[in-house]
């Protein structure tokens, strides 16, 4: 019967990958990657010599009864990537599912923040253009706490988004690089964090995670 693995894989730092992902990724037929490039560098740090291929060939490789593992360019597949559609897929195929749980990006930034973030709405990576300004007012409306990942080309006008909607004293905590060389957080009112990142700009760069506190 064919398999998928939905491997986690670090975020960041390498030494964040599990015992138990290591050798799944050893016993799979093929690692399906988001980008191989990316992929086969994680694997040649350990040693790991499995074949790579893209997300295209999953449906095939499980019709020929494949052990597939499933990994994206950092953190856990089906989380704000196209590891969700080829999740489902593989169900509707008949094939064995199993998670292999490990880094997020998500699960991250929640644990570090500090933030009263009991409930809350996870929205991945925003629409670039359409609906923004709409999602931003909701936002600061819901009672609950709201996550979102944002690059470094959007992550000005987002703060300053958030700083414009929000109540003057609700919270918010910005987490950059996380578990990387450069991991910094920020947590305060909007405005406060978006004066910050204002007057450093250097720390406009890398990958963020924004968690709006429950209101």
């Amino acid at each position: 019967m064919s398999k998928l693995s939905v491997v986690a894989t670090p975020i960041g730092n390498l030494e964040d990958i599990t015992l138990r992902a290591l050798r799944v990724l050893k016993e799979a037929d093929v690692v399906a990657c988001e980008d191989t490039r990316q992929t086969r560098k994680l694997l040649a740090h350990f040693d790991i010599h499995t074949p790579t291929s893209t997300f295209m060939h999953v449906r095939k490789l499980l019709e020929q009864g494949k052990h597939v593992a499933l990994v994206s360019d950092a953190g856990t597949p089906g989380v704000s990537d196209p590891g969700q559609e080829i999740v489902s897929k593989a169900r509707e195929a008949g094939a064995e599912v199993e998670t292999i749980p490990g880094a997020s990006a998500l699960t991250a930034a929640l644990a570090v923040a500090g933030l009263r973030t009991h409930t809350f709405t996870f929205y991945g990576f925003l629409p670039l253009k359409k609906g923004r300004e709409t999602l931003f007012r909701e936002i600061a409306e819901s009672k609950r706490a709201s996550v979102l990942y944002e690059s470094p080309h959007r992550i000005m006008k987002t703060l300053e988004a958030l700083a414009t909607h929000m109540a003057p004293t609700r919270r918010i905590g910005v987490f950059r690089e996380l578990t990387k060389l450069y991991e910094e957080h920020r947590v305060g009112p909007a405005a406060e964090v978006l004066s910050y990142f204002k007057a450093n700009t250097d720390k406009q760069r890398g990958e963020f995670v924004v968690v709006v506190e429950a209101a």
